[in-house]
């Protein structure tokens, strides 16, 4: 009961806390806006954007108190800020894989955005069949006070592998957290054949940019 206490009072805390969920709401406003030239300047310059499309969200004060319960911290905003990356979250789904490769490293070699950590879950999936590319990054906000760079998270996956991971979730809570064994074996399988979906259209890509090319095209490959 204590412990419940604890933590209803810190998601109080949170929520009445106006200056720093305003902080990641507007860093991730800034990040939103640097996609979207990102994608302009794609689709002016090639004729086409490799970003399908972008999602985000703020995390929910209970799901932060949830994650920094399973993760052993002491409940308070330094902890928060320090700890939680994924407060501010975006999602970009792109139609290739190697786009998103392409958009990670245009990232890594920007000024005013600093890429902290990479998880790369593309090349190396999940136990469950899970892939995407996740990225820690911090965006620099100029304030009264000076500028200060705040985090946020960037999960990065293909349409197929977007449709996974929705359908994962779905399962996930629809069983309680508990998936029974062949419903896991299945999904796993289902992750198999996504990835060898988004492997197949990226050889049909190439090929019709090859007999582009072939025919006078100068389309970016």
């Amino acid at each position: 009961m204590q412990k419940w206490q604890i933590n209803e009072d810190f998601a109080k805390q949170v929520e009445n806390f106006k200056a720093l969920p305003a902080l990641y709401r507007h860093a991730l406003n800034e990040l939103e806006n640097k996609i979207d030239i990102i994608r302009t300047e794609w689709q002016v310059r090639d004729g086409f954007s490799p970003i399908e499309h972008v999602k985000c969200r703020i995390k929910e004060p209970k799901s932060i108190v949830q994650k920094m319960q399973r993760k052993g911290y002491e409940l308070n905003l330094d902890n928060m800020e320090q700890h939680i990356h994924d407060i501010a979250g975006m999602r970009i789904v792109c139609a290739f894989v190697k786009d998103i490769y392409r958009l990670v490293d245009h990232l890594c070699a920007r000024e005013d955005i600093r890429v902290l950590e990479i998880k790369d879950y593309i090349a190396h999936p999940k136990p469950n069949g899970y892939q995407s590319l996740h990225l820690i990054v911090a965006i620099p906000l100029v304030l009264l006070d000076g500028t200060r760079w705040v985090k946020a998270e960037m999960q990065l996956r293909t349409l197929a592998m977007d449709f996974w991971a929705s359908m994962e979730h779905i399962l996930y809570y629809k069983f309680d957290k508990q998936l029974p064994s062949h419903v896991a074996e299945e999904l796993k399988e289902a992750a198999r054949a996504a990835d060898e979906l988004d492997q197949k259209m990226l050889r049909l890509r190439r090929e019709i940019l090859e007999l582009s090319e072939g025919k006078g095209g100068n389309e970016q490959t």
